[in-house]
């Protein structure tokens, strides 16, 4: 697709961490990038000024919430998410088959002997809604409409993410589903682009559990479907990180070099290197917000946590040479305290320095791989952050 464009700026010769810039209709994407997660079409506690001033470069939506309230149709006639949000740089929304699954187990919609399971079908996904338990059916066909009337540049395909732990057998029926309904999903988003002003890429997943055979077999499918993206889901669910790693490592000679890998829901600092180091492109992730939310926040020394009492006299920074807003303007201490008095200031000064945190190291990493002194760098950082002496 001529409105979006993916190439390669360096690489790195130990590994197959690579630079990239990935032209999209709201503007270039460097990659690696971190983008961070806005639910609800909102990152939580920030305004798209501070995103800006943090630097990041592109923020995610979530399909399922939006159908659900306050529905695409109502955002659709509203001018599209980036003039509804007034974010004017790119934007992912994801398919919401991840959602369906997650929020209806989360819910207690699955339990055993319950009468709201989600239904699996060959067509789609029958579910409840979280909110109010009313029946709702995704299809492929619905899921690229949806996100063709929220408009955002990068949009995901339906796929099914099986449990972990899901026997063999359950894991390839899903696999093939999934294959089987990303075909569905570039038909129908092909019919939807050709009379849509602001074109879309449409990201195909791979699927396939823990099982490298699968993982094989979807990379292969996935690639084969020639698609401007490719995501890899179902990873980051509960299997060790060793796993994880593996299975980057066995999908990556099926990958097209040409076009960008984004590792869906992984977004600790080590997990980036790492994963940077196996050629993945693009990240996601809550924790950054989540972790905020609990008080607690990154440095290069790891995860800390404003509860613990040392931190109550202590007239330093949230962690010494941050550029980030909250750094180099309050103390730990201070930030503490509305911590603790459940200040609103508080969630969002530990928001901003958690982005801040990601958003600086994809650019550490960018800077280090055009140096040729990536695995050094990646090395380095994480013997810190786990506090290994």
């Amino acid at each position: 697709m001529k409105n979006f464009k993916f190439k390669i700026v360096d690489s790195d010769k130990k590994t197959k961490a690579r630079v990239g810039q990935f032209k999209t209709p709201h503007g270039i994407i460097n990659t690696p990038v971190y983008m961070p997660v806005g639910t609800k079409a909102s990152v939580k506690t920030l305004s798209p000024e501070e995103l800006n001033d943090i630097g990041a470069e592109i923020i995610l939506a979530n399909t399922y919430h939006l159908y659900l309230r306050p529905g695409e149709k109502t955002i659709q006639k509203l001018g599209g998410l980036q003039k509804w949000t007034n974010w004017k740089k790119p934007m992912l929304t994801d398919s919401g088959g991840f959602q369906v699954f997650s929020l209806a187990q989360e819910k207690g919609f699955t339990k055993k002997g319950s009468k709201t399971l989600v239904k699996v079908k060959e067509d789609g996904v029958e579910f409840k809604s979280h909110l109010d338990g009313t029946t709702h059916f995704f299809t492929p066909e619905k899921a690229m409409k949806i996100q063709s009337d929220l408009g955002a540049d990068i949009i995901m395909a339906f796929d099914e993410c099986a449990p972990v732990h899901a026997t063999k057998k359950y894991i390839t029926e899903a696999m093939e589903r999934t294959h089987r309904w990303a075909e569905r999903c570039k038909k129908e988003h092909q019919k939807l682009q050709k009379n849509k002003k602001n074109k879309q890429a449409l990201f195909p997943i791979i699927q396939g559990g823990i099982f490298d055979d699968l993982r094989t077999e979807s990379a292969k499918f996935i690639a084969g479907l020639n698609l401007p993206g490719i995501a890899i889901g179902g990873l980051s669910v509960g299997e060790s990180k060793e796993k994880m790693y593996h299975i980057l490592d066995v999908i990556n000679p099926y990958l097209p070099k040409n076009k960008p890998r984004y590792l869906m829901g992984v977004g600790s600092p080590d997990d980036i290197l790492e994963a940077v180091s196996h050629g993945i492109d693009m990240f996601d992730c809550v924790m950054a917000t989540r972790n905020a939310r609990h008080g607690s926040f990154w440095t290069l020394n790891g995860r800390a946590h404003l509860a613990n009492a040392g931190f109550k006299n202590d007239k330093n920074p949230l962690m010494k040479g941050c550029n980030c807003y909250t750094c180099k303007n309050f103390s730990t201490s201070y930030v503490r305290h509305l911590f603790i008095e459940q200040e609103m200031l508080g969630l969002r000064l530990l928001t901003i320095h958690n982005v801040h945190f990601l958003v600086d190291l994809m650019t550490k990493i960018r800077e280090n791989i055009g140096k040729g002194k990536f695995e050094q760098f990646k090395k380095s950082f994480i013997k810190r952050f786990k506090n290994e002496k």
